[in-house]
């Protein structure tokens, strides 16, 4: 059994992700881990690459990309907004910001992540898939230029962060908040399990009072009758 805590220093556990959002997440679940960004082609494959298989891919190839020690495992996660069948990326300048904010407020939209966990030890790959609705706000052309105007939604997939405090683009949620953000933690729970990692604290708990966010969803993930929410 492999005891996890924030004084525990072998086996290390390596996020390949350089997002904030992502560390910020997985610093609430009180394991020591250390950041390796992984730096991959995050181009979409030609002839119709489903959502579900582009994240999971790309979360597979970080995990596989970055370099570690046999006694490590990699954390790695790929999140794409999804507005019918096209995935929305970053965009390249605040027009494109516009035109992606413009296109998603009003109605509702998929978040997908996709989430790998490999053990080096023993070449053990975990995936999980976690699919969110996320209904945007009806808000104003005016909440739109003031938001491109903080400079966030340049390094955001769909242009814009679900937690922005003055934004704040969702009008409500009824699944996975830590998904939508990129790293669905009761799902890396759900993987660390299989891993035989000992928790001693309860994981999700912190992460839902940092978010002022109680999850109907988080349970049923955790015990394995909840998927891709």
């Amino acid at each position: 059994m492999i005891e996890s805590s924030s004084v525990t220093s072998r086996p290390r556990l390596i996020l390949a992700s350089n997002s904030p959002r992502r560390r910020q997440l997985l610093a609430r679940s009180d394991w020591e881990f250390h950041v390796i960004a992984a730096d991959v082609d995050e181009s979409q494959r030609p002839h119709g690459e489903s959502p579900a298989d582009y994240v999971l891919r790309l979360a597979e190839t970080k995990a596989r990309t970055i370099p570690v020690q046999a006694d490590q495992i990699v954390l790695a996660a790929d999140t794409a907004v999804v507005d019918g069948s096209d995935i929305l990326g970053k965009p390249k300048d605040n027009a494109e910001a516009f035109a992606m904010l413009t296109r998603l407020r009003g109605h509702t939209h998929q978040v997908y992540t996709g989430v790998v966990l490999l053990r080096q030890s023993d070449g053990l790959l975990l995936k999980e898939l976690s699919i969110t609705d996320v209904p945007m706000r009806d808000y104003s052309d005016e909440e739109i230029h003031a938001y491109i105007q903080t400079g966030d939604p340049l390094d955001k997939a769909g242009a814009y962060a679900i937690q922005h405090p003055s934004f704040q683009p969702v009008a409500s949620l009824e699944g996975c908040y830590t998904s939508v953000m990129g790293l669905p933690i009761c799902y890396v729970v759900r993987m660390m399990h299989k891993m035989d990692f000992q928790f001693r604290a309860d994981v999700p708990a912190p992460c839902q009072t940092m978010l002022e966010y109680r999850c109907p969803v988080s349970q049923g993930i955790l015990n394995g009758t909840v998927d891709h929410k």
